[in-house]
This record gives structure tokens, C-alpha cells and sequence, in this order.
């Protein structure tokens, strides 16, 4: 099925109706106090308006509803916004008014079970190599709330660059939404289209976000744009196989690295996982020289390194090949991850390893280093 001129036109307009209300927003923004005020940890040196993600949210909503009305089944869809809904305002209340780890996780949980029970989007099954098709029952439950609640947090910590988190969520989309096209069944093409109708919306976002940015997406943006993502990748998992399940995390690599580099981060330092710091990716890239916008442009690479392995495992049926492909690109990640200091500079345990075998003095090293710290101890 090819893409219409309509469709195209539709999406267009999509571009120029977020485009157009994204200075509204703004100034709303200003008006409401929904700023983001310079800190310590934060990017900004005078205080930022935020909450750029409700002209994102308030521009998709009306091309999926009135736009494209023809194609998008107007029950799914509605149920699909109850979440998305309860998930814009957790954001604004969170961008006025900051709000605990703990309360927005209660806000992302309501609206990820309002996907498992209303939307009817979840896990059902998937098929592995060799096992076969495995059954989640009610197991599927706690894994869409973990995939739902996993995506909008992550996609939430890496918003610490201009433009980086809308960026990202372009590559991404654009990947699922390009997958999705070509794989789903005809009868499901609403799926793609939508995420295609988001994409545009974020495109008309993007000039006024990325360096120098002149709104922020705010929670309102990053919790809304991770939790579509998280439910539109999950809606092409149905009766998934171990490729279908794996392609979208590999789509969301770039999030789901910095994340689970994140919680190591934290557990090895015996800190709270929901404490803050400047370790994240787009920090590294800061510290060890880049620019601001050259830190986000490497990480929009890195992003699309992702999609082209999940383009190449779309259209591969080796599937041992893939996994093997799958550990090979992991064990990249973390040996980048170790060398920018992702971890910090005294975790790093590839490199200590690749060090030990192939360096006697660094052996020694570590034997000497090792025995003076239980003479200390």
C-alpha cells in the first residue's frame, strides 16, 4: 500500500498546525509559570519556558480526529487518548508544579493500566526459536505496565539537550512507523499512519526546540512522547516473535542504554535509583569536549545507527544471526559506555578485563592494588 498525495497533504497540515500553536503554548507557558528555572543541573542560564509538549499532544489530537478521521478508527483512538490524556496532565501539573518521582510514577501507572484494560494494547504471546509460541496470560499485564512505564521514564531522562528527546522521538517513530508500514497487516495500517501523524506534529515542534531552543517540551512533551512510543511499538507486538519484540527496543536503544546505564549507575553507588546526576549520556558528551549541539547530533547518529540495525533485523529471517548481531551491538554499548565514563571512571569491568588478559604489568597492577587495599582494610 502506497502513501497517498492526500495522506501526505494530511501529515503537512499536521506540520502547520503544530508549527502554528507551539508559539501559543509558549506563551502560555510564560504566562502560567511553566518555566524551567537554571540550576545546578540544569542546561539553561535564564529561565526557559516549558510545557511545549501539550502543542505536540493538542496538534496530533485534532489531525487524528478530524484529519484523518477516514482512516484512524475513531474507538481506538479515543481510548488510545484517555492515557495519553491522564499523561499531558500529569505533565503540566508536573511542569508548574513539580511534582515527587514517586507521584509521577502513580500518574504514568494509571495510564498504563487504562491501555492494558480499556485500549485492549498488551502483550499476548510470542514465539521463540526452538520453544515456540509462549503464552503470557495475566503475566502479560505486569510486562506492558514494565515496557509502558520503562519507555515514558527513559524517554523522560534523556530531555536534557535542546532538542535531543524531540529528535530522538522523530528517529524512532519514523523507524517503527516505517516497519510497521511494510510489515502489519492492511487491516492495521491506522497504526502506522498514526505514528506517522505524530511524527508530524513533533517536526512542527522541532524548529523551536532544537539548540538554541526557545520552548522546552517540559514532562508535558517527554512523559507524553515516550508514553506513544512505548504504546504504539507495544500495539505491533501482538502475537509477536522474538524479532518483533526485540526491534523495538533496539529502535529505542539510545533511551533505553542511558536508562539502564542509569539504575547500574546508582545501584553500584548505593544512591537511589530515582536520584539525579549528571552522568547521562548528553552529560559525558559534555564533559569530555563536545559542543551542545555537536552532543546532539552524535546522539541523533547513535539513534539512527539503532533504526538501520532494526531495519536490517526486519528483513532478515536468520534469526540465531540476529541474536548473535543483538549480543555483538551490547557489547559495543558497553564497551562505549565504559570508555566516556557512562558508569564512572571506576567501573569499568570490559575494559579491566580486555586489559587483564592481554597486559601482564596491568595484572601486576591489579594484584599490588588489590593487596594494598587489604592492608588498608
Amino acid at each position: 500500500m502506497s502513501m497517498t498525495f492526500s495522506t501526505i497533504t494530511k501529515l503537512f497540515i499536521t506540520f502547520l498546525i503544530s508549527l502554528a500553536l507551539t508559539p501559543l503554548v509558549r506563551h502560555l507557558a510564560l504566562k502560567i509559570g511553566a518555566t524551567d528555572i537554571p540550576n545546578k543541573r540544569r542546561m539553561n542560564r535564564v529561565p526557559m519556558p516549558t510545557m511545549g509538549g501539550l502543542a505536540i499532544f493538542l496538534a496530533f489530537t485534532f489531525s487524528a480526529l478530524i484529519l484523518f478521521a477516514d482512516i484512524i478508527p475513531t474507538k481506538f483512538f479515543l481510548q488510545i487518548f484517555l492515557g495519553a490524556l491522564i499523561i499531558i496532565v500529569l505533565g503540566v501539573i508536573d511542569d508548574i508544579k513539580e511534582l515527587k518521582p514517586r507521584q509521577k510514577t502513580l500518574g504514568i501507572l494509571l495510564a498504563a493500566l487504562e491501555i492494558y484494560f480499556v485500549a485492549g494494547v498488551h502483550f499476548d504471546e510470542f514465539t521463540l526459536p526452538v520453544i515456540g509460541t509462549i503464552h503470557l496470560g495475566w503475566f502479560g499485564l505486569p510486562m506492558t505496565i514494565l515496557w509502558i512505564l520503562s519507555i515514558t521514564n527513559a524517554f523522560n531522562l534523556i530531555d536534557g539537550l535542546d532538542g535531543l528527546s524531540s529528535g530522538v522521538s522523530i528517529i524512532a517513530l519514523g523507524t517503527i512507523g516505517t516497519i510497521g508500514y511494510f510489515f502489519l497487516h492492511p487491516d492495521t495500517i491506522y497504526v502506522p499512519i498514526l505514528i506517522f501523524i505524530l511524527v508530524a506534529a513533533i517536526a512542527g515542534f522541532f524548529p523551536y526546540n532544537f539548540y538554541p531552543a526557545k520552548i522546552y517540551l517540559g514532562d508535558t512533551g517527554a512523559l507524553f512522547l515516550g508514553f506513544m512510543i512505548s504504546v504504539l511499538s507495544l500495539q505491533g507486538l501482538k502475537n509477536a516473535t522474538l524479532i518483533t519484540v526485540i526491534s523495538p527496543m533496539i529502535i529505542l536503544g539510545v533511551p533505553i542504554t542511558d536508562t539502564v546505564f542509569a539504575i547500574i549507575r546508582r545501584f553500584i553507588n548505593k544512591q537511589p535509583i530515582t536520584s539525579a546526576d549528571k552522568m547521562h549520556l548528553h552529560h559525558r558528551l559534555l564533559s569530555l569536549g563536545f559542543s551542545h549541539r555537536g552532543a546532539v547530533l552524535t546522539i541523533y547518529t547513535l539513534a539512527l545507527v539503532f533504526s538501520l540495525i532494526a531495519f536490517l533485523m526486519s528483513y532478515s529471517d536468520n534469526t540465531w544471526g540476529l541474536i548473535l548481531l543483538v549480543l555483538a551491538l551490547f557489547f559495543g554499548l558497553e564497551l562505549f559506555a565504559e570508555l566516556i565514563g557512562l558508569m564512572g571512571p571506576n567501573h569499568q569491568p570490559v575494559l579491566n578485563l580486555l586489559k587483564y588478559i592481554g597486559n601482564p604489568e596491568f595484572r601486576l597492577k591489579q594484584r599490588l592494588k588489590k593487596q594494598k587495599n587489604e592492608k588498608k582494610n
